[in-house]
């Protein structure tokens, strides 16, 4: 991935070391065994997620950035890797998979349009798919737009997305391999998301997200709360993510594109939201 110019990584610590690890419970419906998910530090700005399902045991890695960090949050929970949900084909997002499936014979899925990049893939996900992590059940968004074959994941009973480089809290990925209207686009399946999913990202960017937010928005409310509480998490070592999507949606200018004064404060008035998009993320290219 090409990484966002000034953002910031893990604080207090190189590679991330300073950073807390954090893990939740999620109640699914009907059920006496939440999906339990940790997340935890990996390279400089990546986050691991790890999802169990306490009624099976099986464990999916969220991707999978470094094979030490997942190895360590294993080591953690004593949790039992059994598979790898690829989001897409990015090395700081991959490049943990050999030595992990070598040493856990874990399956690998991959984005169907991006299988042919992603090393050891067993099985492929598109949109309309759904995949299972013991008896937890995920759907498959296909996203394109920082990839060509990105996708996200969504386990509807226990609302919590996993969204890999697509959404990041305050921002969203790179334009890279797609167009802006196709990442306008998946913003917009993301966003249609119920507000009380929870979702988790691929990067700890948020605070230089804000920066930039705030030369759009400076007098958003929801953005300036988002500010502070983010300012007091990362004093205390503690990650930005996860995040519920509502107030996401409240805070987040690249999910506002289709709102008048957010058109108006890039000087786009009456433009289509896809090419506001486009000035929003161009601008943050540049930041």
């Amino acid at each position: 991935m090409k990484r966002e110019a000034g953002c910031a990584g893990f604080p207090h610590s190189k590679g991330g070391a300073g950073m807390l690890a954090s893990a939740i419970s999620l109640n699914e419906h009907g059920s006496d065994m939440p999906a339990k998910i940790h997340q935890f530090p990996c390279l400089s700005d990546n986050f691991g997620v790890l999802i169990h399902d306490p009624e099976t045991g099986a464990t999916a890695a969220i991707d999978a950035p470094e094979a030490a960090a997942v190895e360590k949050a294993l080591k953690d929970t004593g949790w039992t890797l059994t598979d790898i949900l690829v989001t897409h084909h990015h090395a700081d997002h991959t490049q943990g998979i050999p030595e992990l499936k070598a040493r856990h014979n874990c399956r690998v899925t991959s984005p169907r349009n991006e299988a042919g990049k992603i090393a050891d893939t067993d099985a492929t996900y598109g949109e309309g798919d759904t995949v299972k992590v013991g008896s937890l059940e995920a759907r498959v968004i296909d996203t394109p737009g920082h990839t060509a074959g990105h996708i996200c994941l969504v386990f509807d009973k226990e609302k919590v997305g996993f969204f890999g480089d697509t959404l990041f809290s305050i921002g969203c990925g790179r334009v890279i391999e797609g167009t802006p209207s196709q990442m306008w686009e998946s913003l917009l399946k993301l966003r249609a998301l119920p507000d009380d999913i929870i979702f988790y990202c691929g990067h700890e960017y948020t605070q230089s997200n804000i920066k930039f937010a705030l030369t759009i928005e400076p007098d958003n409310p929801a953005l300036q709360k988002r500010a502070a509480e983010v300012d007091e998490l990362l004093a205390a070592g503690k990650p930005t993510l996860p995040q519920t999507l509502g107030a996401e949606k409240a805070a987040n200018v690249f999910l506002r594109a289709d709102i008048p004064s957010v058109a108006d404060a890039v000087g786009m008035s009456g433009k289509p939201a896809a090419e506001v998009f486009a000035e929003i993320r161009a601008r943050k290219n540049k930041f």
